[in-house]
């Protein structure tokens, strides 16, 4: 489990710097410089919760913090798959909906999905519970 830890906290470092960097590129051509702020703090947002979870997540169950790694190295490897595939992409009109729905889907999937693990961890301890 301390490689999955260690992994997570590898993506998630290497997935905010890189998504990031991929929305100030695809908005370098943006004369509001504030608008560039905020939104790196939006695609940033799900990456530093998870910091700053992993910093109480001593105290959970191994398949609870199994599940926050495991989702945090999705989270980091698709928002840089859909980052750079925009980037990628010829400017299109509405673009950044991708910088705005991917964090919001990251947060669901963290605030959702690790509670879900965790309750499933504690019906499993108390089905094999004598």
């Amino acid at each position: 489990m301390k490689s999955l830890h260690t992994t997570a906290r590898v993506a998630a470092v290497i997935g905010a710097v890189g998504s990031v960097a991929l929305t100030l590129y695809a908005g370098r051509n943006n004369n509001l410089p504030l608008l560039m702020i905020l939104m790196s703090g939006w695609v940033f947002a799900p990456f530093f919760g998870y910091a700053v979870a992993s910093r109480v997540s001593a105290r959970w169950s191994a398949f609870t913090r199994a599940a926050f790694d495991a989702t945090i190295i999705v989270i980091a490897v698709g928002s840089l798959a859909i980052y750079g595939n925009d980037v990628l992409r010829p400017p299109a009109p509405k673009a950044a909906k991708v910088y705005v729905v991917v964090p919001g889907v990251s947060w669901v999937l963290l605030l959702v999905g690790v509670p879900i693990a965790a309750f499933i961890a504690r019906r499993c301890r108390t089905v094999q519970a004598p």
